[in-house]
């Protein structure tokens, strides 16, 4: 008599179940932990920048609790030009975008399974959303001449979402790349954010060198 073993069913054996049609594939939980909580870090932020922003357009003596000295001065962001860049202020688009997120985080979680297509749609809409950021982050440190806190926390989530969701697509072969780059980047996954958020750190402290050490 012939025992059979039953093994557990991996990833590909699961998507190859679907050779007859396109193939959906879900995400290690890590990943969509990853996702549920930058989006709610994300969303948080975006929120109270957006009831700032609504009350500083209301009242223009209201100063939000974030705005504590020349240079931390989230008063300063959100009164320029760059804080409505498509005519109405920008923490609305991140409501909408991590609310997303959250969503799709939240969906791998309870082993939601998407299409490539989806995969590259999250990836493209989260390198956007680090584009936007980091021209966001120049006109701060550079035209305003002021930070806003919840601003450079949004800035270095979606720098994390971003790279994650890269990750998340070469492990599957949605994005094409050498074996070689792929293991690498797999072998050491916070390299590239850390590293990333580092230079944004940087950036900021001797953009604003004067200034800190006068509070030494």
């Amino acid at each position: 008599m012939t025992v059979v073993e039953h093994r557990p069913e991996t990833a590909t054996a699961k998507d190859a179940r679907d050779a007859d049609g396109p193939v959906r594939f879900g995400a290690r939980r890590r990943f969509g932990w990853l996702l549920v909580i930058t989006a709610t870090l994300g969303l948080g932020a975006s929120f109270v920048i957006t009831v700032d922003k609504f009350e500083l357009l209301g009242d223009p003596d209201f100063v939000p609790a974030c705005s504590l000295n020349p240079v931390l001065s989230c008063t300063d962001v959100m009164r320029s030009e760059q804080a409505s860049v498509f005519g109405f202020p920008n923490p609305l688009i991140g409501l909408i975008a991590f609310a997303v997120v959250l969503a799709v985080g939240a969906g791998l979680l309870a082993g939601a399974r998407y299409r490539a297509w989806y995969w590259l749609g999250l990836n493209l809409g989260t390198l956007a959303g680090a584009v936007f950021c980091m021209w966001l982050m120049t006109q701060a440190l550079y035209d305003i001449g002021a930070l806003c806190l919840w601003c450079v926390l949004v800035w270095m989530v979606t720098v994390f979402l971003f790279w994650h969701t890269t990750l998340h697509n070469l492990r599957h072969g949605v994005l094409p790349a050498p074996r070689a780059l792929v293991a690498a980047a797999l072998e050491f996954p916070l390299v590239v954010p850390v590293t990333w958020c580092l230079v944004i750190l940087t950036l900021t402290g001797t953009r604003f060198w004067s200034y800190w050490q006068t509070l030494l």
